[in-house]
């Protein structure tokens, strides 16, 4: 089986210095950084609730072991909830209308 030759990057062909340089003049930064103290929380992909939490499940065959995410809201189960990362303003606001709603 033969391997594929190697092509050049797009950046390099396009006269870019870096990778990021490409990516900013592009618009393609993915993740931008936070600066100071970050906070993740999950969040359930189908009612948007925070209200997530870890299942512990028995290894076995089936489900080849390992752990499930819980919405106690509506109940949704599965292995990949959405995080979302806050900055520490934004988690304090956060836990704040969350104490509201009590």
């Amino acid at each position: 089986m033969k391997k594929a030759k190697l092509s050049t990057p797009t950046w390099i062909l396009e006269g870019y210095d870096s990778l990021e340089a490409y990516n900013k003049a592009k618009g393609l930064n993915k993740k931008s950084k936070k600066s100071g103290k970050t906070y993740k929380i999950k969040i359930c992909p189908k009612c948007k609730s925070d209200n997530v939490g870890v299942v512990l499940i028995e290894s076995s065959e089936e489900t080849g072991g390992g752990k499930e995410w819980e919405c106690r809201k509506c109940k949704w189960k599965g292995k990949s909830p959405v995080d979302k990362e806050l900055t520490e303003d934004e988690f304090l606001e956060h836990l704040d209308k969350q104490e509201g709603k009590k």
